[in-house]
């Protein structure tokens, strides 16, 4: 595990952004700065952190830990889901195929957790679905459901969609929209799997899918289950909570979420400042939530952005 030291050290030298003239202007997301060349996408993941569709620190190391999960089951489910990744040249790079991206966050959720039970609570369906009455929050559902959401540009929210709308808009044909629900389905189900034989409980997750334009064929890309995209707890944590009513030790940014909604915050306004202690906080818990998704050590990168660059161009 990376010391406090190192990551109090690492704060001002965080990866908010980077500029590569060579490649023109970037496209820049919440997270991730992409560049297009041919047929190809760079994918650059800043440690840029946001919640509630807004920006609003950095934290250490957190591209290469993204990059590091996103890398670990781009390869673990190759063989069932064709993924966009072909090359990582730096450990917070990705170089992917150009794809034509579905405008669609294709969320699982198995537990009731986030803004799923924030709806719920205030008595919303969830992109359409009516949950049974009775529920409390972190509840297991029998069955993992698909709750899309709109992919709203960076500074927007994204907004629940039903299938049904999804259809009647036209955003996508029923045969790709089936494809997408089957696929999402699997990689869910393999993620769910690995992280119980880990010891964590993956309690929902986003995907974002693409067609190749070629061939037609529905392809994963951005990111799988990393602490971005996904919700993780710690399992004996949740079998804790069963017992005694206390939250699970939550290894994503939704503990930071709770933490914004307690100072009276959720995405409209001045957001607060958030303190070193709370940024080195997210850091511990996201390379902790590294080591027990990828079984390895993890070994922070300090590469400065002009050797990231340097790397980026070798490999094009």
């Amino acid at each position: 595990m990376v010391s406090q030291q190192t990551l109090y050290e690492a704060l001002p030298k965080t990866l908010s952004e980077i500029t590569l003239p060579d490649l023109g202007p970037p496209i820049r997301g919440k997270v991730r700065d992409s560049y297009v060349i041919d047929k190809k996408r760079v994918l650059v993941t800043s440690d840029r952190l946001s919640a509630f569709d807004v920006v609003l620190t950095t934290i250490p190391f957190k591209g290469q830990v993204l990059n590091g999960i996103a890398s670990f089951w781009f390869e673990k489910t190759k063989h069932l889901v064709p993924n966009h990744l072909l090359s990582s040249p730096h450990p917070s790079v990705f170089i992917g195929e150009q794809l034509q991206i579905i405008p669609i966050e294709v969320v699982i959720r198995r537990h009731l957790a986030g803004s799923a039970w924030r709806d719920y609570a205030a008595g919303k369906p969830i992109s359409g679905i009516t949950l049974p009455e009775g529920l409390r929050e972190f509840a297991r559902l029998p069955e993992p459901i698909l709750t899309p959401s709109t992919k709203a540009p960076s500074g927007l929210h994204d907004e629940p969609i039903s299938h049904a709308e999804i259809l009647r808009r036209g955003i996508v044909s029923e045969s790709v929209w089936n494809d997408v629900g089957k696929k999402a389905h699997l990689l869910f189900q393999v993620g769910e799997e690995w992280a119980t034989k880990q010891g964590l409980i993956l309690v929902d997750t986003k995907y974002e899918f693409g067609i190749r334009p070629e061939t037609g064929e529905v392809v994963v890309a951005d990111e799988i289950h990393t602490p971005d995209s996904s919700r993780y707890w710690e399992g004996k944590s949740w079998e804790r909570h069963l017992e005694t009513g206390v939250a699970p030790t939550m290894l994503d940014k939704e503990f930071f979420r709770r933490w914004l909604i307690q100072q009276g915050w959720q995405g409209d306004g001045p957001p607060p400042t958030i303190p070193d202690e709370k940024r080195v906080e997210i850091a511990s818990r996201y390379i902790e939530l590294f080591e027990s998704v990828t079984g390895d050590e993890f070994i922070p990168d300090t590469s400065s952005p002009q050797e990231i660059s340097m790397r980026i161009a070798e490999a094009l």
